[in-house]
Parts: structure tokens; sequence; C-alpha cells
């Protein structure tokens, strides 16, 4: 795995025409923690769906996010939930967290080729977030786990569906995404790949979220997206 780096070479992504941008903890910081409001909106929706206390269902919640990809896919594999009520509700969230990011707009717009967003999440939470950050208009199209069948990153599968929809050229491609499992599909089809992590890498969620040293399918690790694209620009 790459050193933590704000200095790409610009060499290195000079082919790049395909820019696949993860949402949440990828287009904005970690540190901003606007998804903890999901992630406590999930809790309680496990809670109160199995009649469980909130300290037993935090504990299944994460079970279903670390084998299935998403906490959704577990409920719907599982217990059968309805995935629009589900994250209607997981996305009940304020958004005042996040400010307008001008030079991060400057930076993605002036990037060649075609931009998209590829989330977990939906896409009114991907536009929310976007509208927010001052970037929506940037992106050329947003590919959410609907579009996915609510399957979920990191399954080949979905990654398929994307590409194919979209007819993007892996090896004219990069991804950016926060994590290191969600980008193992990417590297392997060809694609420069881009590890956001927090500032302090104590605060992420899960300890299997942070990449290790043997992870060799992520090219560049950065802790600041703006810087990073800016030097490519």
């Amino acid at each position: 795995m790459s050193k933590i780096t704000t200095a790409p070479t610009v060499t290195d992504f000079d082919h790049v025409r395909e820019w696949v941008f993860d949402l949440d903890n990828t287009l904005y910081p970690h540190h901003i923690n606007l998804f903890s409001q999901i992630d406590r909106n999930m809790t309680a929706y496990v809670s109160a769906l199995l009649q469980m206390e909130p300290e037993e269902a935090r504990v299944l919640q994460k079970q279903y996010y670390l084998e299935h990809g998403t906490t959704l896919q577990g409920l719907m594999i599982h217990h059968k939930v309805d995935p629009n009520d589900f994250l209607e509700k997981a996305h009940a969230i304020d958004y005042s967290a996040l400010m307008p990011q001008p030079e991060l707009a400057a930076a993605i717009k002036a990037l060649p080729g075609r931009k998209f967003i590829f989330t977990n999440g939906s896409v009114r939470h991907a536009q929310d977030t976007a509208r927010a950050l001052g970037i929506l208009d940037n992106f050329d199209d947003i590919f959410d786990i609907v579009a996915a069948d609510f399957v979920p990153k990191p399954a080949g599968s979905t990654y398929d569906k994307f590409m194919g929809l979209h007819r993007v050229d892996t090896a004219h491609a990069a991804m950016f995404e926060d994590l290191p499992r969600n980008l193992q599909v990417p590297k392997a089809l060809g694609m420069r790949t881009v590890l956001l992590v927090p500032q302090n890498l104590e605060h992420a969620f899960e300890r299997w979220e942070i990449a290790g040293e043997d992870d060799d399918h992520i090219d560049y690790v950065t802790q600041d997206l703006t810087a990073f694209l800016t030097k490519l620009i």
C-alpha cells in the first residue's frame, strides 16, 4: 500500500477519463461525522424491528454490515424488510454539518471526462449530500443501492452493473473510496484506486475498515480529497 499522500504524480492519472467517487466519508471528510446520524438511525430501526435493546441491535447491525456489505442487505436476507422503508428512515438526517466546498467543486469540474457517484446509499441521500457540498452539478450520474438491486459494494456483480450501465472503460478509470475492501474489485478491473482515510485513524468506525500494509489493491491513500484532486489538474 502506498504511503499517505496528497501529492500524487500527475502522470499516473493522465490517462483517466472516468472518475468514480463513493459518497459518505469520501466526498466529505470523516471528521464531519455525518454518517453517525445514519448509523444511529439504523440501530434504532433494527431495535424497533426485532424488539431488541439498542446495544444488542447495534451488535447485530454491525454484524450484518461486515458480513453482507450493508446492514440493509442483512436485514433483507434474514428478516425480509422493505428496503425503501429502511432507506427512508436511515437517511432522515440533518445535513447542516455540510458546508459548500468551492475548491472541491472546482477540482471535480476540472477533471477530464465523466464523473460519477457510486454509493451503497440512496440517490436522494447522495443528492442532498452533494447539493450541500455544492458539487452536485459536477457529476454525470449517481449509481445507488436501488440501481444495484440492493446488492451493495463490494459485490462484483454490483460493479459489473455500474460499469455496464455507463460503459465505463476501467483501463481509463479511477475510484475513490473510504473502505479498503470496496477497492478490491476496481483494482482487479484495472482502475486506479484511492483510499480516503480520517485524519485520526482511531476515528474509523470498525477496525476492519482500516487498510493494512498488505492491501496492495490500494494505489494511493490520502486524508484530503480536495488537495489530492487539485494536484491532478
